[in-house]
């Protein structure tokens, strides 16, 4: 894992011997930063303006160094918005003589955490090594809310599972001064609540899209050599030629790579990144590969999955793979890398994450990509519409494009008399929604999680299926599909942060759009969980690259009009748009069709050849001691899930990979940080009271 810590305003007695294990030092004086972990030398750029201001850049940035300092000048005044305004995937941190800046990222996947340390506030990338200097405690309360509503921001705060240890919100910065005072401020623009933004014309919107996922893709594997300046220090930058070169000892195949599996938008990096159309990399000037150099695209075949529709992913596949700028390389597994295989092994995380159960999945398709691989992550949250955006159209009074989102779920909930009512039913819940205030939407969630408490009404009407997922998703807060599970108690103090945040003025800068707002939260959601994805599948020596959380993609992605999202394939069509735009237009027929059903087979079928050692791993669970679960009740469920039962299986991953994480953080020994004389502060596992 790599990352970043520093602190500020800290007292000089209690920082002089202290420092992280493994780290370089990248400012001395009383405000340091260190760099943790295998970080290569093109990772890190140091920048430096006039006097004392300096900016470090972390990542993979498309901008040159005059334009960072340009943009460093503007933060000094106030800008901060242009400390994220560039290419790529990264974390800069500005600091202008005592003041320091760190702004988070727009999806969440480079969060910044904060905490008071020593008279000042230290930050970091990572929550584990705060909570390690700061010995803290473990925050059952937060795990509580993490499971009973994983989407709603009001429950989660901006806590983390560490006493103390707070998250900066995405699309905010935090601000360290001399002296300890700190301030996190938003840096996006806002609007009035009642003013909605002016609507992008459709073109102008997909051509937004393709631009910023073409640059994003440049910016990562043909990044230009960046000269370093007379005062940079000595971290210059590399090329992917350079890097490739430089590596030794075990990895995985160097060059660029890709998946050809998970759907149509790993697809899309896959072509853009080979730059087509022409020689390879044409798109992108002087290229993304080497000439004669062919793009590694992996197909992972389930075997323990099949079925007609995992069949004709793999033929698009190798329709796709047929063009001579890839090479192809199929992944066949068995039951080794079924979810919840191995998951006795593997890394501490720096947060729980569903991503943990299936973790030795990836690693066994990982394992055969390349030194920078391609993953489509992220494309569906930036891209769909999330149910809740049904109701931002009716606020707009555009009830016409309710007909077609209506009229697929009526085609996908079968014939009969039930499917006709299916647009009457769904335009009937939007409107709800729209005519829904915000304080009353939390305080019906905060009700819906103390009415858990007497059991899940398994008898609601539409409680299955896709029309089920969109009636349940019109909501401005819904319990997560874990807290059917968790006890009485659990689910009242997390009911309790609920009123308490609709008891709570809202500020300006929130939107009373619930769909915005619900999109937004999901984002964030996921975004969390490809942190954690990245940690605990992470490959020696190789750097996962997930474009579509850019925030470059996220504002491109965002500008899309909401009449375009909610239509039926819309993803497919953008994705498709980027790709002719970029020169690609013959694609395998059925290119853009989803993979879910494939993706919840596999997962039952882990659920099936596992079941022994879930059912023990709940014998005597952590979170029972923590008195958020009842063992009895999840081993029940563990064993009618396997059996075939209908049951939330995202619920049962949470609840499986939150025991998991536990487990392997009080079996820590250690701590990220070394000290001389009277300062040794434990790990963050030796004080820890359930």
């Amino acid at each position: 894992m790599r990352w970043l810590v520093g602190w500020c305003g800290a007292s000089a007695s209690a920082a002089r011997d202290i420092q992280p294990l493994g780290a370089q030092l990248l400012w001395e004086g009383p405000d340091p930063l260190w760099a943790v972990g295998d970080w290569r030398s093109d990772e890190i750029r140091l920048v430096y303006a006039d006097g004392d201001t300096h900016l470090a850049v972390f990542g993979y940035c498309g901008a040159d160094d005059a334009t960072l300092r340009r943009s460093l000048v503007s933060a000094r005044a106030g800008a901060l918005r242009q400390l994220t305004t560039w290419p790529g995937d990264y974390t800069a941190i500005a600091r202008f003589g005592r003041r320091t800046v760190i702004p988070a990222d727009l999806a969440g996947t480079r969060p910044v955490f904060h905490a008071d340390w020593a008279g000042g506030s230290a930050y970091a990338t990572a929550a584990l090594p705060l909570a390690d200097l700061t010995e803290a405690q473990l925050d059952v309360a937060h795990l509580a809310a993490l499971l009973a509503a994983p989407e709603s921001p009001e429950a989660l705060g901006t806590g983390t599972p560490y006493r103390g240890v707070h998250r900066v919100p995405q699309g905010h910065a935090l601000m360290l001064r001399e002296g300890g005072s700190r301030d996190v401020v938003g840096y996006e623009p806002t609007a009035p609540l009642v003013v909605a933004a002016p609507p992008v014309e459709r073109e102008a919107a997909v051509a937004g899209v393709r631009d910023a996922l073409v640059e994003a893709v440049r910016t990562r594997l043909a990044a230009p050599r960046h000269a370093p300046a007379r005062d940079a220090g000595p971290v210059p930058g590399m090329g992917p030629a350079d890097r490739r070169a430089a590596r030794l000892g075990p990895e995985p195949a160097p060059g660029v790579g890709a998946d050809l599996s998970g759907g149509s938008a790993s697809a899309t990096l896959a072509l853009l990144a080979a730059g087509l159309p022409g020689m390879p990399g044409t798109v992108f000037g002087t290229g993304a590969t080497q000439a004669g150099e062919r793009l590694l695209a992996v197909t992972f075949n389930d075997l323990t999955a099949g079925g007609i529709a995992r069949a004709a992913e793999l033929e698009r596949a190798r329709a796709i793979a047929e063009n001579p700028r890839l090479h192809h390389v199929v992944v066949a597994a068995g039951d080794e890398a079924l979810p919840y295989a191995d998951l006795e092994n593997g890394p501490l995380t720096d947060e729980p994450g569903p991503s943990l159960i299936t973790a030795a999945r990836h690693r066994h398709r990982l394992a055969a990509g390349s030194a920078d691989h391609l993953v489509g992550h992220g494309a569906r949250q930036v891209l769909d519409a999330h149910p809740a955006r049904l109701a931002d159209l009716l606020l707009d009074r555009r009830r016409r494009h309710l007909l077609r989102p209506a009229t697929a779920l009526a085609k996908a909930s079968g014939g009969g008399g039930r499917a006709m009512l299916v647009p009457f039913t769904l335009y009937r819940a939007a409107r709800r929604l729209a005519r829904t205030p915000y304080p009353e939407g939390l305080s019906s969630a905060a009700l819906a999680l103390r009415n858990t408490i007497e059991g899940p009404d398994d008898d609601a009407p539409h409680a299955d299926g896709a029309l089920g997922a969109s009636l349940a998703a019109l909501a401005w807060c819904r319990p997560g599909p874990a807290a059917r599970w968790l006890t009485g108690e659990a689910l009242a103090e997390v009911s309790i942060r609920l009123e308490a945040a609709a008891a709570r003025p809202r500020s300006a800068s929130a939107s009373s759009r619930p769909g915005e707002q619900r999109a937004r939260a999901v984002l964030a959601r996921h975004a969390a969980d490809h942190r954690v994805f990245e940690q605990a599948a992470e490959v020696r020596h190789q750097r996962l690259h997930a474009p579509f959380y850019d925030n470059q993609v996220v504002r491109a992605c965002q500008a899309l009009p909401e009449s375009l999202r909610v239509q039926p394939g819309a993803r497919a069509d953008v994705l498709r748009a980027v790709l002719e735009g970029a020169g690609v237009r013959e694609l395998p027929p059925g290119w853009g069709a989803t993979t879910h059903a494939s993706h919840a087979e596999s997962v039952r079928a882990g659920l099936r050849a596992n079941i022994g050692e879930l059912v023990n791993l709940f014998d005597a669970p952590l979170l029972a001691d923590a008195g958020l679960i009842e063992a009895r009740v999840v081993r029940k469920a563990l064993r009618a899930a396997a059996q075939g039962e209908r049951l939330p299986l995202d619920g049962l991953a949470e609840l499986v990979s939150t025991e998991v994480w536990l487990r392997r953080l009080l079996t820590r020994r250690g701590s990220c940080w070394t000290a001389e004389g009277n300062h040794d502060p434990r790990a963050v596992t030796s004080g820890v009271t359930l």
